[in-house]
């Protein structure tokens, strides 16, 4: 079932449609509810993929996810058939712990883990569970973009680039190695710049190699649950980064993962709530001298 339009709202939904959804929306959150209230309009958007949605607010009274936007855009959802689950999990362990405790509500196929500061193109995540059911891979990647470097074309940091051609197939990435250098390709609004040459029509995506994806990732449940997920958590102090790389890199090393273009998720530019990014969990997991999260 697609979402519901706004003239079918007040009326009860369908009891005969029990179809699971195609994809779990995994969001943590602590402490910025403009932030969040964003992210979850670009959700509700998304008007032709079957989804549900569970927060995860740690904010210390909960405030994130009660303030009147957020509260009004989880109404929305409600409303268009969506499922949705908000929870507290006040205790801080850390990143990877938050998205282990998100993974493990997840009942879907797939799951996409969103960052609470970003906001999608209406249509991106049909996209990118096209490419996560074509290609057969274990995560399919939309780096976020920032449009106020619109006018700031890299060429040097874009020059990386590389369409997947034929079958993904696993790789190693490793600071070091070639496929390591493709960090680049995620800065300012370098997405948005790669996107245009490729003179694609609206619902055509282009699967290209990455380093690793940041804040939007659809995974193969399956997939990421295999290589353990977050669950290395217990080896990390609370105050930590560069969990999703770890998960990424070992999906990508068993069952291949790409980006894709156009990203259509744009990132909200505002200040980080990671301050201290002193351990890179990728050192820890790996060894040193792994990688320094971007």
């Amino acid at each position: 079932m697609t979402a519901r339009w706004s003239g079918s709202w007040a009326t009860a939904p369908d009891p005969a449609d029990t179809d699971p959804v195609d994809v779990d929306v995994l969001i943590p959150t602590v402490g910025r509810p403009a932030e969040l209230a964003t992210t979850l309009a670009g959700l509700a958007a998304q008007t032709d993929v079957d989804l549900r949605v569970v927060v995860s607010d740690q904010s210390p009274d909960g405030s994130a996810t009660t303030a009147p936007a957020v509260a009004a855009m989880l109404r929305v959802l409600s409303a268009q058939g969506r499922p949705v689950t908000v929870l507290a999990h006040p205790e801080r362990r850390g990143l990877a712990e938050h998205r282990q405790f998100l993974l493990d509500q997840a009942e879907a196929s797939a799951v996409l883990f969103l960052d609470d500061d970003v906001w999608l193109e209406p249509g991106t995540i049909a996209r990118m569970l096209d490419a996560l059911r074509t290609l057969g891979c274990g995560f399919v990647g939309s780096a976020v973009t920032g449009l106020s470097y619109l006018d700031d074309r890299r060429p040097q940091e874009t020059a990386v680039f590389e369409r997947w051609d034929g079958p993904v197939v696993p790789e190693v990435v490793r600071r070091g190695t070639p496929e390591f250098d493709r960090w680049s390709l995620h800065n300012a609004a370098n997405p948005t710049h790669l996107a245009a040459g490729l003179d694609l029509r609206p619902g055509e995506w282009v699967p290209y190699r990455v380093a690793w994806v940041g804040a939007c990732t659809l995974y193969d449940r399956r997939a990421l649950e295999d290589v353990g997920g977050f669950r290395f958590w217990d080896v990390l102090p609370p105050e930590h980064a560069g969990e999703d790389v770890v998960a990424q890199w070992r999906v990508m090393e068993r069952f291949g993962g790409v980006g894709i273009l156009p990203s259509g998720a744009v990132h909200l530019e505002a200040p980080t709530t990671v301050t201290d990014r002193r351990v890179d969990a990728p050192d820890v997991v790996f060894g040193p001298g792994t990688v320094v999260s971007s």
